[in-house]
């Protein structure tokens, strides 16, 4: 499994990519569900990370 270092980087390189090809789903990114914790403080962990990678992967397809 990747570290949080690479799955920042997987994230920040996906989310990159959707605002170059699909500039209209930017707006949408800060408001998937994976996004909005349910929680006052949410514990960030290598899951959650790769849950919403696959979520932005899902975006581009």
């Amino acid at each position: 499994m990747k570290d949080e270092k690479e799955l920042n980087e997987d994230i920040l390189k996906i989310t990159m990519l959707i605002q170059e090809k699909y500039p209209e789903l930017s707006k949408f990114i800060t408001e998937m569900p994976v996004t909005v914790p349910n929680i006052e403080t949410p514990e960030i962990n290598n899951q959650h990370l790769l849950n919403y990678y696959d979520s932005l992967k899902t975006t581009c397809r």
